[in-house]
C-alpha cells in the first residue's frame, strides 16, 4: 500500500481510467477534477476499437465483457464512379459509389458516452470526482517544471481558478489537446497542425429512412470509407443511448474551409456552426461525394455536426517530478489509427502494471517505470497517424484509378513496419 493523494486532472476517459488505476495501486485519496460541470453523457461522437485490443482491456479488467457495442466486419472503400453521361453520376443505381476494396475489419464500435460511462461504473467507490473544476495550473516536478518553484520530489500541486492551491503527492494529467499538466511536464510539446480538418456528425440510425432506398442501402456491419481528391469520410454506426438503438457516426476529413481561424488545438463545438457554414459543408459533399454518402452528412441535425482540426503531437517525456499524462495529454493521434480509446485505457493499464512490478515502491518509481514503458509506443502510434493521413489525405492516390489487388498493396504499405493500426498490443513496450 503506497497510500498518499492522487490528483486526476480530467474525467474523461482516460481521466476515469487513471482514477481507478492509482485507487487500486493503495492511493488512499484520489481526486478526479472535472472542468465541465455536468456528467458527460452528452457526448455523441462515435470510436472504435480493435476485437483483440478490446479482449486484452476486458481480461486487464478495465472494461466489462458486456460493455454495449456494435459489431463491425468489413471496411469498404468507395469513390465516385465515373460519369459517362450515365444518371446517377455511375455511383451505382443505389448512389453508393463504386467499390474499391472489401478490406476485412475485425473492430467494434462504441458510443463514446456509453463506453465513458461502462468505465466510469467500474472505478472504485473510493474515487472523488469534482465535476465544475478548473484546473489553473499545477507543479511538482523535478525542480518544479513548472518555473514557479514548488514541492520537487516531495509531492505535486493544483492550483484552481480561484487561486486555492493543493497539495497532492501524485498529479496525473488526463486533460487532453490544451493539458495544463503536459504545460507543466513539457512546455515546449505543443500541438502541431496536419494541415486539414475533421468534420464530424451522429443522429439516430432511424432518420435513414429519408434516404433513397433507406436504410437497408447500408448493411449494419459495414463500415464505409469514401475516398476523393483531398479527403475522405468514414462511415459507421454505434450504439445509441438507449439500449437496443444505434445512431450513424461519420468523420469526413477535408481541407479547412476558408471561414476558420486557427487559435491552438481547438474545435468549433457542436451546434455552434451557423447555416452558410453548414450549407458550405452539404454543398461540398454534394460536390465530393456519391450521392447516398452526401445525403447521410446531410441528414446531421446542427446540435450533433462539429468541426475539429487534426493535429498530433508526442510528448519527449511524460513524467517530471511527481507529475505524469497520458491520453491525448501525451499523445495526439490522428483520428486514421483508430486508436484514440485503446490508447488512454492502455496508458492507465502501463501506469497501474509499472505500480505492481514494483510492489510497494514510492509513487516517483512508479511514475520513472510507466514513463520507460509508454513513450516510445505513443512515438510510434502518432508516426503511423501521419504516414496514414499523407497516405489518405495530402498525398492520396488517384481514387479511380485504383483497384482491389492495388488498395490492398498500398494498404500494406502504410502499416508495415510500425504497425498499430487500432493500437499497440496491451503489454508493448518500445
Amino acid at each position: 500500500m503506497r497510500g498518499g493523494s492522487v490528483a486526476v486532472v480530467g474525467g474523461s476517459i482516460a481521466g476515469s481510467a487513471f482514477a481507478g488505476a492509482a485507487a487500486r495501486l493503495g492511493a488512499e485519496r484520489v481526486v478526479v477534477l472535472e472542468r465541465s460541470p455536468g456528467r458527460l453523457e452528452d457526448r455523441g461522437l462515435g470510436i472504435c476499437t480493435h476485437n483483440d485490443r478490446f479482449a486484452e482491456l476486458v481480461d486487464a479488467g478495465h472494461l466489462a465483457p458486456d460493455t454495449r457495442r456494435h459489431r463491425l466486419t468489413v471496411r469498404s472503400w468507395l469513390t465516385r464512379g465515373p460519369t459517362g453521361g450515365r444518371p446517377g453520376g455511375g455511383d451505382g443505381p443505389d448512389g453508393r459509389g463504386r467499390l474499391l476494396w472489401a478490406q476485412p475489419f475485425p473492430f467494434h464500435s462504441h458510443h463514446w458516452a456509453v463506453l465513458w460511462q461502462a468505465l466510469r461504473e467500474r472505478t472504485p467507490d473510493t474515487v472523488e470526482y469534482r465535476l465544475g473544476t478548473t484546473v489553473a495550473a499545477v507543479g511538482g516536478g523535478d525542480g518544479d517544471a513548472s518555473g514557479n518553484g514548488g514541492a520537487g520530489d516531495d509531492g505535486g500541486w493544483v492550483e484552481s481558478a480561484d487561486g486555492t492551491r493543493t497539495p497532492y503527492d501524485v498529479v496525473i494529467g488526463a486533460d487532453g489537446y490544451r493539458s495544463v499538466v503536459r504545460a507543466a511536464v513539457c512546455p515546449q510539446a505543443v500541438p502541431e497542425y496536419a494541415g486539414y480538418v475533421c468534420w464530424r456528425g451522429s443522429y439516430d440510425s432511424a432518420l435513414l429512412a429519408e434516404l433513397p432506398g433507406g436504410a437497408g442501402v447500408w448493411p449494419e456491419e459495414e463500415c464505409v470509407t469514401v475516398c476523393y481528391r483531398g479527403g475522405q469520410v468514414v462511415l459507421y454506426r454505434i450504439p445509441g443511448l438507449t439500449p437496443g438503438s444505434t445512431q450513424v457516426n461519420w468523420v469526413f476529413y477535408s481541407p479547412a474551409p476558408a471561414w476558420l481561424r486557427l487559435d491552438g488545438p481547438t474545435a468549433v463545438a457542436a451546434g455552434a456552426l451557423d447555416d452558410s457554414q453548414l450549407d458550405g459543408l452539404r454543398e461540398f459533399a454534394e460536390r465530393h461525394l456519391p450521392p447516398y454518402w452526401a445525403g447521410v452528412v446531410a441528414l446531421t441535425p446542427r446540435e450533433r455536426t462539429l468541426l475539429q482540426p487534426v493535429y498530433d503531437l508526442a510528448a519527449p517525456r511524460r513524467t517530471a517530478g511527481r507529475l505524469l499524462i497520458g491520453g491525448d495529454a501525451a499523445t495526439i493521434v490522428r483520428p486514421h489509427n483508430t486508436s484514440g480509446a485503446v490508447k488512454a485505457l492502455q496508458d492507465a493499464h502501463a501506469f497501474e502494471l509499472a505500480g505492481r512490478r514494483l510492489g510497494g515502491g514510492p509513487w516517483s518509481a512508479v511514475l520513472a517505470e510507466y514513463d520507460r514503458e509508454t513513450s516510445a509506443a505513443g512515438r510510434a502510434l502518432v508516426d503511423l497517424g501521419r504516414r496514414l493521413g499523407r497516405a489518405q489525405v495530402t498525398e492520396a492516390p488517384d481514387w479511380p484509378g485504383m483497384d482491389e489487388p492495388a488498395m490492398a498493396a498500398w494498404w500494406r504499405d502504410q502499416v508495415t513496419g510500425g504497425g498499430g493500426f487500432g493500437g499497440h498490443a496491451l503489454g508493448r513496450s518500445g
